[in-house]
């Protein structure tokens, strides 16, 4: 089965897919959560302590970038 020969076909039932799955779950009935103002203090709390990290690196010169 030559692929390339059928794509345009695979494309379209594709599109039919993600249209048909798109509809399908629009209705869906699910409630929305909100978070209380108190724990989303408590959570940008959290995220301050986040550990970052910082690289102090000399750059390649063009001469070391073509000897690798």
């Amino acid at each position: 089965m030559n692929i390339a020969k059928h794509m345009e076909v695979i494309f379209a039932a594709a599109a039919v897919v993600a249209g048909a799955t798109s509809f399908a779950t629009a209705a869906d009935g699910r409630v929305d959560v909100y978070l209380p103002a108190d724990k989303a203090v408590v959570l940008a709390k959290a995220d301050l302590d986040m550990p970052s990290v910082t690289v102090t690196a000399k750059r390649l010169s063009a001469a070391e970038k073509a000897a690798l």
